[in-house]
């Protein structure tokens, strides 16, 4: 009698633990989905920097000022994409050369300069804004969103976007003077 009972017992059991086939497939759907899911998103946080000649997803800025830029609104005219930090000593060795080049270009028509604060307070922001009479337009990076889409490694560094909306030249590191921010410019220019 022990084994019949002990055999009632296991069958129970068994038939209590075993689920429709839909709920299976429905949960390994699922797990594969997640897992797909997963290792888009993995592959886009690992996907590297974007390379010179290819070209240059669309973002949106909003500046200090409240007004929003999207790159796309530039087609037809070079881009020069500076990202800054009011904590970045080089950043200010560089900061009047930058106004300076931006308001020789500035009445062509042919050239936007934009400076994305990175990693900063605004107050802190817009006071290094002042110190060095910055007019080009200048927003915080809000999330980081583009300095991880250019993939940057540091402040300064400056991205030229050529007419075509292709990345055409970087520079890492504070520009030596107005002579060499223009070489660059004017070089797309042609």
């Amino acid at each position: 009698m022990d084994q019949s009972v002990d055999h009632s017992t296991k069958t129970a059991t068994a038939e209590r633990r075993s689920l429709p086939a839909w709920v299976v497939v429905l949960a390994f759907a699922a797990l594969i989905a997640f897992l797909a899911l997963i290792g888009v998103g993995l592959r886009r946080v690992q996907a590297g920097p974007i390379v010179i000649g290819q070209q240059v997803p669309d973002f949106s800025m909003t500046s200090f000022d409240g007004q929003t830029y999207h790159l796309s609104d530039f087609k037809g005219k070079v881009v020069v994409l500076n990202f800054w930090a009011s904590w970045c000593a080089p950043c200010s060795q560089e900061a009047a050369e930058l106004e300076e080049a931006w308001r020789n270009y500035q009445m062509g028509d042919d050239v936007i300069f934009l400076g994305v604060d990175y990693t900063d307070t605004e107050p802190e922001a817009l006071s290094y804004l002042a110190k060095f009479n910055i007019t080009y337009p200048n927003g915080p990076d809000l999330r980081t969103r583009i300095s991880q889409m250019f993939r940057i490694t540091g402040v300064p560094e400056t991205y030229f976007i050529d007419q075509e909306g292709k990345l055409a030249y970087v520079k890492k590191g504070p520009f030596a003077s107005l002579a060499e921010i223009q070489a660059v410019v004017d070089g797309l220019l042609q």
